[in-house]
């Protein structure tokens, strides 16, 4: 078996400890295998850096499990070309596990080549996938909050969600923070809060507030709306903070935004996902199988089993899966006739997972011309 790197590394990496082996091959083709063990604190992090340089190592390979590996990638990858590897690729022999084994076991699959590498983005995509990721926990937790004032509210026999279509619109806001500010309101206040559109509806609006609101259930209520109003300043220095890194990629949202059903927000957490060097990926499969949009392979025996599709990225999934009901709502577009097309064969959520994948490989050429979207129009 061919020989790619002469002086390459496998680390086996853990919460306190990194296990490094070092393979070695000289003019006369013997290989020296080197073993250390190191901690993972800063120090030991640079004194492993300096034990690679001693050992004049070019190449180096460790598994992507956990969240361990990310501090050794952020010091070593400025002065080695690393290779992250998925651990259920590189299983070693079973049976014959140690630490020292593994890292033994990577170094030499590392030296024929036979690690496949996989996606870690710049450092500035990476930091804008971490703000996209936790922006959307704190969407969730603002949507939990919004929930349990909902369940107070009707369990005080308030049904102002009767009334009025969004409980949390500009009108819903200033009656529930007069509400929760005063305890009651009255005609007089509805009319002050509500928008000129509903002021036909005061009467009702009035009527769906008078409930049996007490002392506790508006104590409850305060909680969950002073932690809404927390949640939503986050977000907004999150979305501050996301807007300087997009400046150096304002070219590629504008492409990605010129697709039918993908806004600013959904082109955001596609470049945090994904990045936007497409060389990273060979082809639009590949990229549609990294992001779990691709139907499964599992043939035994002559018969082809399950199709279903593959574990991926669940963040691309799921924002390309809303960009797809987005664009099944758009009118004249190819993406909506496909959509509604599938639909009615295969059902809404195969359907949607379709488009979503065909949006994908249209955002890999995109990115990949540097051209925008161009729509065919259908009558």
């Amino acid at each position: 078996m061919d020989v790619l790197f002469k002086r390459c590394a496998g680390l086996d990496v853990h919460s306190e400890s990194i296990v490094a082996c070092v393979l070695i091959e000289n003019e006369n083709s013997e290989i020296t295998k080197e073993i250390e063990t190191f901690g993972t604190l800063t120090k030991d992090l640079f004194h492993l850096l300096k034990w690679l340089e001693d050992h004049k190592v070019s190449h180096i390979a460790m598994e992507s499990t956990g969240i361990y590996w990310k501090p050794v990638y952020n010091i070593l990858e400025d002065f080695f070309d690393i290779t992250l590897a998925n651990a259920q690729r590189i299983k070693n022999v079973p049976g014959r596990k140690t630490d020292v084994s593994d890292a033994e076991w990577i170094a030499k699959l590392l030296r024929h080549g036979l690690i496949e590498k996989s996606f870690v983005p710049p450092e500035d995509i990476r930091q804008l996938r971490d703000l996209t990721r936790y922006r959307k926990k704190l969407m969730n937790h603002i949507t939990a909050e919004k929930n349990r004032i909902q369940k107070v509210l009707e369990a005080s026999n308030i049904k102002l969600a009767t009334v009025i279509s969004d409980v949390f619109g500009a009108s819903g806001r200033k009656l529930l923070a007069h509400l929760i500010s005063q305890g009651y309101i009255d005609e007089a206040d509805v009319e002050q809060k509500i928008h000129k559109r509903m002021v036909h509806k005061k009467k009702q609006v009035t009527d769906s507030l008078f409930g049996t609101l007490n002392d506790h259930q508006l104590f409850l209520i305060k909680q969950s709306w002073d932690h809404i109003v927390y949640l939503e300043k986050s977000i907004q220095e999150i979305d501050e903070r996301i807007d300087q890194i997009l400046i150096n990629y304002q070219e590629e949202i504008d492409l990605l935004d010129s697709i039918p059903g993908v806004n600013r927000e959904v082109a955001t957490v596609l470049i945090a996902e994904m990045g936007v060097n497409m060389e990273q990926f060979p082809t639009a499969k590949h990229l549609a199988s990294w992001a779990g949009l691709a139907p499964g392979n599992h043939e035994s025996a002559g018969k082809r089993k399950s199709t279903k599709t593959v574990k991926g990225n669940p963040h691309m999934k799921s924002v390309l899966c809303e960009a797809a009901w987005a664009a099944s709502r758009s009118r004249n577009t190819l993406l909506a006739a496909k959509y509604w097309s599938l639909a009615s064969k295969r059902g809404k959520k195969k359907a949607l997972i379709a488009i979503g994948r065909r949006m994908l490989s249209i955002a890999y050429r995109i990115l990949i011309d540097k051209a925008p979207y161009k729509e065919m129009l259908t009558n």
